[in-house]
C-alpha cells in the first residue's frame, strides 16, 4: 500500500505544504557593489548583523555595501610568531647555549657518520 502513496513523486523533489497561515521574519534588502563595477543585493532578516563588505557574485571580490554604512573593520592583533612566543619563554643566552649544544651534537654525527665511511673504504681497499 505504501508503494502506491508514493507514485508518481520523487522523495524531496516538492513539498506538499503551502504558506497559508505562516509568518516570515521580516526582510531587508541590502546592494554592494563591487571593484569591478558589479552590483547585487543579498537579503537579510532585519534583525541581522549587516557586514560591510561582502563577496562578489560575479567575479569573487570584495564588494562594499552601497550606503556607506557598517561596522569598521575591528583592529586584529598582529600575529605572534613561533620566534616572539619562543623568546617570551627565553633569554638571548639560553637559546645561544642550546643552539651551541644543538650544533655540537649535530656536527658530532657527522664526524661519526664519516668515520664508519671511511672504515668502510679502507676495508673495500683492503678486499
Amino acid at each position: 500500500m505504501a508503494e502506491r502513496a508514493l507514485r508518481g513523486t520523487r522523495l524531496g523533489a516538492t513539498s506538499y505544504e503551502n504558506d497559508r497561515n505562516t509568518d516570515l521574519a521580516p526582510r531587508q534588502e541590502v546592494t554592494y557593489d563591487c571593484s569591478r563595477g558589479h552590483r547585487f543585493s543579498v537579503t537579510f532578516a532585519t534583525e541581522a548583523e549587516i557586514p560591510a563588505e561582502w563577496e562578489c557574485r560575479f567575479c569573487g571580490d570584495r564588494a562594499l555595501r552601497r550606503d556607506g554604512s557598517g561596522e569598521e573593520p575591528k583592529a586584529a592583533k598582529p600575529t605572534r610568531t613561533h620566534w616572539d612566543m619562543l623568546l617570551e619563554r627565553r633569554s638571548m643566552e639560553d637559546l645561544e647555549e642550546v643552539l651551541a649544544e644543538r650544533l655540537e651534537l649535530l656536527r658530532s654525527r657527522r664526524r661519526e657518520e664519516a668515520a664508519k665511511v671511511e672504515e668502510i673504504a679502507k676495508q673495500r681497499q683492503s678486499a
